[in-house]
């Protein structure tokens, strides 16, 4: 049973899906002022949490937090830095991450490996270092291929030689 309730949960958050739910709910809205186009960007957003909530289980791979008000549906290609919308809406542009965890890699100031480690900044402070509990060493795990490609683009922007 817990097979097939993965594997219903990847299916519906497979990278397509979330395009497909925005297109379907923006079909209707006209695309022709600024104003028309915010009502859009607010659409995309909750489509993207709720399929990485989907994938990801609900659950912070780092903290283990499944608390919905402390997880942040984190773009490893910031929204803003997306060339399409199948991008900015890809699950595997994305990790679940607790409040400060998602605060910390949306600055720039930790990243994490191709294994899943976390790198830390040499700008991040000793508290903050200790807050994320970085000397343990959590890893990120279930790390897709896809998911890579995203993050060496993340480390490169943030000047990560890792």
């Amino acid at each position: 049973h817990l097979a097939l309730d993965r594997t219903y949960r990847l299916s519906i958050s497979l990278p397509t899906v979330p395009l497909v739910v925005f297109e379907r709910e923006t079909f209707d809205l006209p695309r022709t002022t600024e104003a028309d186009r915010f009502v859009v960007v607010r659409v995309g957003p909750a489509i993207f949490r709720k399929a990485l909530m989907d994938y990801w289980n609900g659950t912070c791979p780092l903290t283990g937090i499944t608390d919905p008000a402390l997880l942040r549906a984190s773009h490893i290609v910031p929204w803003a830095e997306c060339e399409t919308d199948s991008l900015r809406l890809d699950v595997y542009n994305g990790f679940l991450l607790s409040s400060l965890w998602d605060a910390a890699f949306d600055a720039g100031v930790i990243t994490f490996s191709s294994e899943g480690l976390p790198i830390a900044s040499t700008v991040l402070s000793a508290n903050a270092f200790r807050a994320l509990r970085l000397d343990e060493s959590p890893v990120l795990r279930g790390i897709s291929h896809a998911q890579n490609l995203m993050l060496r683009r993340h480390r490169a922007k943030h000047h990560f030689t890792a």
